[in-house]
C-alpha cells in the first residue's frame, strides 16, 4: 500500500501556531508534489446581540464585511507565506462553524491530508472550550496532522 498526499490542506487562523503547521504542510507539499490549499474560516458566532428578543441587534460588523477584511487578509498572507510554491497554492475563505467548514471543505476537495496547528489547551480549558482540531481530528474524511507550538510546555492533566 503507497500513501500519496496529493492534496494537503492548511486551515489558518493567521496566527504564530498557524505558521509553525504551515512549516509542516510546505514541506509534506514538496516531499509529495502536493497542491496546497489554504482555508479561513470566519466563525459566524463572531456577533454578540445587544437584547434578546425581536428588537435585538447585532453588535460588531455585519458577516459579509468580516468575510471582505478575511479575503484581504488571506490575499496578505498567500503574498508572504505562500508566493513561491509550484503549483501555485489555492486560498479560499468561508463563513461558518470552523470544524464543520474545514471537514466540508476537505470532503469537496478530495483533501488527503489536513495539516494544522493546536493551541495545546489544558485539561479543564479544553474541557471547557472545545477545540476546533479536536473535532477535525475526530470527524475528518481524511488523515489530519496536529503541530504543537514548539514552546508549548506539556501539563499532566
Amino acid at each position: 500500500m503507497s500513501i500519496v498526499f496529493n492534496r494537503i490542506l492548511f486551515p489558518t487562523d493567521f496566527s504564530s501556531l498557524a505558521l509553525g503547521a504551515l512549516a509542516h504542510a510546505e514541506e509534506l507539499v514538496s516531499a509529495f508534489g502536493a497542491e496546497l490549499h489554504c482555508l479561513h474560516v470566519v466563525d459566524e458566532g463572531f456577533q454578540y446581540w445587544s437584547a434578546m428578543g425581536p428588537e435585538s441587534i447585532p453588535v460588531g460588523p455585519p458577516p459579509d464585511d468580516l468575510v471582505d477584511l478575511a479575503k484581504t487578509r488571506m490575499d496578505q498572507f498567500r503574498a508572504e507565506h505562500l508566493s513561491g510554491l509550484t503549483p501555485e497554492a489555492t486560498t479560499a475563505v468561508r463563513l461558518g462553524r470552523p470544524f464543520a467548514e474545514i471537514i466540508g471543505y476537505a470532503r469537496e476537495h478530495d483533501i488527503k491530508l489536513i495539516v494544522m496547528g493546536t493551541h495545546g489547551r489544558g485539561a479543564i480549558a479544553q474541557m471547557l472550550l472545545g477545540s476546533t482540531t479536536e473535532k477535525v481530528v475526530r470527524k475528518a474524511p481524511c488523515t489530519v496532522l496536529t503541530v504543537r507550538s514548539e514552546d508549548h510546555d506539556f501539563e499532566m492533566p
